[in-house]
């Protein structure tokens, strides 16, 4: 065979062997198609409510229960304190940072700054004993004390700090909405479990003692959540959450002598709102 044939041989060959590659060559994925090793953060604020709880303090001289104590949040509103780097733990929000292990599953650590405010001058039930009855204006008929703030005033605002780890899913529902680009735009559904450590600064004033005001180990929390995530040109996102958790505190500091703690445990409801951005580094 001459050389001319081995050439034109050699180039049809190389050529079909071109044309099946770029057949067989999927086209490039989208950006967002794939989450796996992308890192992302968030930071956004929230609103919560409490179930009742039962608070025990005591102390040297002092053992009692305040039975079905109520309490609420504290919000900012719409404020500059929440981009103020001097001001951002003044309202309530939420820091996580986060990590794709697979395109679906990711695991975050990050920071929930809640408050929670003991309602006052409220009637409750109570038990146990205490120095000086009477002397607050807080004594009421058939076993009942109002809680003014000379007898005590309970709050977690600096605050009730949860600081956890979540383990989480997402999953890209842009076709529900006809989203077919998800460069531009992509819709995903979010929910995970997740545990922590509560880190509270409580500030209480109890039977006229010195206020405590440091941030202590005070117990733990789990939560479960879900929410829906909404993805602009790929990297930048806001995300609504509903998180429900149980927080179980059993060494509350409530003065400056550590004789003195309190405990309480509850379930929470949480409203979050975030702005973030994701990335690979």
């Amino acid at each position: 065979m001459k050389p001319i044939f081995y050439i034109a041989a050699i180039l049809i060959t190389l050529f079909t062997i071109n044309a099946n590659a770029q057949e067989n060559t999927p086209i490039q994925d989208k950006y967002t198609a794939h989450n796996k090793g992308k890192f992302f953060v968030s930071w956004g604020g929230n609103r919560e409510n409490y179930t009742k709880s039962d608070i025990n303090f005591r102390g040297k001289d002092y053992n009692f229960t305040l039975e079905n104590v109520t309490a609420h949040d504290k919000p900012k509103g719409w404020h500059v304190d929440y981009v103020n780097p001097a001001r951002m733990t003044i309202p309530q929000t939420n820091l996580r940072l986060g990590y794709f292990i697979t395109d679906h599953y990711s695991v975050t650590i990050g920071v929930d700054h809640m408050k929670y405010v003991m309602s006052q001058d409220k009637a409750v039930n109570y038990t146990g004993f205490y120095p000086n009855p009477g002397t607050y204006d807080e004594l009421l008929p058939n076993n009942q004390i109002l809680l003014t703030e000379k007898f005590l005033k309970f709050e977690h605002t600096d605050g009730l700090n949860y600081v956890n780890t979540e383990f989480s899913r997402f999953d890209d529902i842009s076709s529900l909405f006809k989203i077919t680009n998800t460069d531009k735009i992509q819709v995903n559904l979010t929910e995970g479990i997740g545990f922590g450590l509560l880190y509270p600064k409580t500030n209480t004033t109890l039977l006229g003692k010195d206020r405590h005001d440091d941030f202590h180990v005070s117990g733990f929390g789990t939560s479960v959540k879900a929410g829906l995530n909404v993805t602009f040109f790929k990297h930048f996102y806001v995300q609504g959450e509903l998180k429900g958790g149980y927080i179980n505190m059993q060494d509350i500091k409530t003065t400056k002598s550590s004789e003195d703690s309190a405990s309480q445990d509850f379930f929470f409801f949480q409203r979050i709102i975030a702005v973030g951005g994701i990335f690979k580094i």
